[in-house]
């Protein structure tokens, strides 16, 4: 058991540590980083579309592009012949600033969890569900969250 505990101690602190060290370069959280980065390569997204590849909530993703289109690094657009779709597109700007910062854009977590094979992450997943069912009361809206904003709220409390 101390072993799996220490492995879970040194997940969080290199999380941890990687989402400061963007934010120190960048000057970008790592949600935002990590939605800008999506911006950047799919060209021209949706809100919605943002929110389901960062596996946030679509307010979440929205207060994200409100974000970073206030520090002018994205720009939203009425497109076609629906004006009611909106979609966002990165500015030089924002280009410049992603070439910048640290990699991974996804963090290193996401990275290391989208190098890994489907069935491995099956596995994962299982086991991970069965210790939050033996946690007993456990935060499931956690699970719309970027991840740096569940540190820097753990960072408050202290």
């Amino acid at each position: 058991m101390i072993a799996v505990l220490r492995q879970f101690r040194v997940l969080v602190r290199s999380m941890d540590t990687h989402y400061r060290r963007v934010e120190e370069r960048s000057g970008l959280g790592g949600a935002q980083l990590w939605a800008l980065a999506e911006i950047v390569n799919a060209r021209h997204l949706t809100v919605g579309e943002l929110a389901r590849k960062l596996a946030i909530h679509l307010s979440t993703a929205s207060n994200l592009v409100k974000r970073l289109e206030s520090m002018g690094l994205v720009e939203r657009t009425r497109e076609g012949e629906d004006q009611r779709v909106v979609t966002i597109s990165p500015t030089a700007g924002g280009r410049k600033r992603l070439q910048r910062a640290p990699k991974p854009s996804a963090g290193i977590l996401q990275k290391a969890l989208m190098d890994m094979e489907a069935r491995e992450l099956r596995a994962l997943n299982t086991q991970l569900e069965k210790v939050l069912q033996r946690m007993g009361r456990v935060d499931r809206r956690a699970a719309s969250m970027p991840i740096g904003d569940i540190l820097r709220d753990g960072d408050a409390a202290e």
